[in-house]
């Protein structure tokens, strides 16, 4: 399995998505960057970022952006990860219908394309099963 970046998200049975946590104003961001977006110091930790949150925000994505390859319809949404950061996000749930604010939602890794002969992982957020 080849990773659509190296560097955003953990592998394995409980992935979870790298960002970073700013040493000056103690904020999260996503993906992780040398500088914090918030306050511009250049002292940040990377960090692993919750794998479940819940729903803010959702619609769906009908043609695909160029350079992708994986099923379309799609759902694309945020997801508000604890109370640190919201994060933007494919969703597994192409059907707006069947999602709604709040929504409890568990990030997984999906295959998104064309990895060749091996499957291209990236992240999505998949509603959690009760």
């Amino acid at each position: 399995m080849t990773a659509v970046q190296e560097g955003l998200f953990t592998e394995g049975t409980d992935p979870h998505l790298i960002g970073a946590r700013c040493r000056s104003c103690g904020r999260q961001h996503f993906p992780a960057t040398d500088t914090c977006p918030y306050c511009g110091a250049d002292a940040v930790d990377p960090c692993e970022l919750p794998s479940v949150g819940r729903l803010w925000a959702w619609t769906a994505v009908t043609s695909p952006p160029p350079g992708y390859h994986g099923t379309v319809p799609y759902g694309f949404g945020v997801v508000e990860l604890g109370d640190c950061i919201r994060v933007v996000t494919r969703l597994t749930e192409s059907d707006p219908a069947s999602l709604h604010a709040g929504q409890a939602m568990r990030l997984v890794l999906d295959d998104v394309g064309d990895g060749a002969d091996e499957p291209l992982l990236s992240w999505a957020f998949a509603p959690e099963t009760p």
